[in-house]
């Protein structure tokens, strides 16, 4: 290997100049050049950036994929310049359980049933999760990395740069006052008559050589001087497009905020698609739960006293006379033609809002306070809700049935 040995003397003079005024300026025992107020500025601004987006890529990186070896996997991936492997999320590997052992039960039976239809549910928002990752780290997560391993390491380059011209600016300063101060002394003029002839040559001497020191300073000092100038208008102007990188992750923001809620927007109607899907099937559990006990009329009275407490709420229905037609529940299809039994109806708070399909049913807000019962004969999917005057059938999963 061919070695410049002059230039490798060099450079380790400039290093150990460099080291000395570095260390001079530490211990106070040297004149720092200082940066103007605005540049300071900047170069705080950019700071502030650089930490910011470091702590804001990777909590949003945790927050899209909370399992920290996978995200080292992804890592890995990416520094090799490879493609990352496709993963399952974890909605779509409940769907697969779910619909596995939906076919195990029996897909026919009630509980088969709405494992299927759940399972679908979380496929459909397994798939919304992915699709919600790919958006976020295409339109967020990649200009904040591209930021940090682009933009900035070339403004920290260069600042580094800066930082080496304003040291051999001042250790050029440095050594110009070192040499005017020799200058001088060596200037003064002797005392012939206490001073030998000879003495008084090699002073001259010195003095002469001293000024050609100075001039050799001046001239490096105008050079680095120049040098210094220079860096830092480049700097400068780099610290100053640190505004164009807010404006850009401004937009980006909003393109995250939008994506995130499209997701949001997507899950939450998926929910409610199975929630009016599970509906339908709520009737049939209760009817099963409340055919295995045994009728109240054939128990004691102390065995109802002892007996437990029905897990599933039940509703109070309008007795029935045997033999007599059941002309209310013909007439359930016009509620407002309808009266309420004497006692046994029930508080019901509205857990969604709801649009009423047509003059039967009755329009719910969200939070507000209902009367609810049933009728013989009624879908067990429906109850009859009052509100004031008004009076309509509304749907069971709308509700929350309160003691």
């Amino acid at each position: 290997m061919d070695f410049n040995v002059k230039k490798l003397a060099s450079d380790a003079g400039v290093f150990f100049s460099r080291a000395m005024q570095f260390t001079e300026e530490k211990l106070g025992q040297a004149e720092k050049t200082e940066l103007d107020a605005h540049f300071e500025s900047l170069l705080a601004r950019a700071d502030c950036t650089k930490n910011w987006t470091e702590k804001i890529l990777r909590q949003t990186e945790v927050l899209l994929q909370p399992n920290p070896s996978a995200r080292v996997e992804e890592f890995l991936y990416e520094k090799l310049d490879r493609k990352v492997p496709s993963r399952v999320t974890n909605g779509e590997l409940l769907a697969q359980y779910m619909t596995e052992a939906a076919n195990d039960f029996g897909p026919g039976t009630p509980y088969g049933k709405t494992l299927i239809k759940v399972g679908e549910t979380q496929r459909r928002l397994g798939a919304a999760e992915r699709d919600f990752i790919h958006s976020a780290s295409i339109n967020f997560l990649t200009p904040l990395r591209n930021f940090l391993e682009g933009d900035w390491r070339t403004i920290s380059k260069e600042r580094r740069i800066l930082q080496n011209r304003r040291l051999d600016l001042d250790a050029c300063k440095a050594r110009l006052k070192k040499a005017k101060a020799a200058e001088a002394k060596a200037a003064a003029v002797p005392d012939f008559q206490e001073t030998r002839p000879r003495n008084y040559v090699l002073s001259a001497s010195a003095s002469a050589l001293w000024s050609d020191e100075v001039e050799k300073a001046e001239h490096e000092l105008r050079l680095t001087q120049t040098e210094f100038d220079r860096q830092a208008e480049v700097t400068r102007l780099l610290l100053e497009g640190i505004s164009s990188t807010h404006v850009n992750h401004l937009r980006c923001l909003h393109e995250f905020v939008e994506s995130q809620t499209n997701y949001y927007a997507q899950c939450y109607q998926y929910m409610l698609d199975l929630q009016k899907q599970l509906g339908r099937f709520s009737g049939t559990f209760v009817g099963n739960a409340e055919s295995t006990s045994p009728p109240p009329a054939a128990t004691s009275p102390p065995a109802v006293a002892a007996a437990p407490l029905p897990a599933v709420p039940t509703i109070p229905v309008v007795p029935t006379i045997v033999g007599v037609p059941n002309t209310v529940a013909e007439s359930v299809l016009n509620p407002n033609e309808v009266k309420p039994p004497a006692s046994g109806t029930r508080k019901a708070r509205v857990l969604y809002d709801y649009e009423a399909a047509d003059s039967t049913e009755l329009a719910l807000l969200a939070d507000e306070m209902i009367t609810v019962y049933s009728l013989p004969g009624m879908d067990p999917d429906w109850l009859i809700g009052e509100r004031g005057n008004q009076k309509g059938k509304v749907p069971v999963t709308y509700l929350e049935l309160l003691s």
